[in-house]
């Protein structure tokens, strides 16, 4: 009970600090919008239709596209060859993955398997 009395007695007084304290005009007073000084003109905005086109041809953007087109064609035949190298492992047979930047090449994993045939 001793602490919901002092709960309330410090919400009060604090309710009364808030109230006796003097008042800084706030940014949406008249006052403070009176004291602030008025927004210089800028330039008048340029309409997009007055000036030529900037953007990339018609060329240039369709080599974009068949440049991305061709990363994502690499990507998926990347992502099939460790599916069927994962596929391979289940079944516990070698399959020859090889990666950009691999330690060793393709060849080897041939080579390893013929000799072991």
């Amino acid at each position: 009970m001793r602490d919901r009395i002092a709960h309330t007695l410090a919400q009060v007084l604090s309710v009364l600090a808030l109230w006796a304290c003097p008042r800084r005009p706030g940014r949406h007073t008249a006052a403070y919008l009176a004291a602030q000084p008025a927004p210089a003109p800028g330039p008048a905005p340029v309409s997009p239709w007055s000036q030529p086109w900037t953007g990339p041809s018609k060329e240039e953007a369709r080599r974009i596209f068949e440049l991305q087109a061709e990363a994502s064609a690499r990507l998926l035949a990347r992502q099939e060859e460790r599916r069927l190298a994962l596929h391979e492992a289940a079944l516990g047979r070698e399959y020859p993955y090889s990666y950009p930047g691999a330690p060793f090449p393709r060849a080897a994993f041939v080579a390893g398997m013929a000799a072991a045939a």
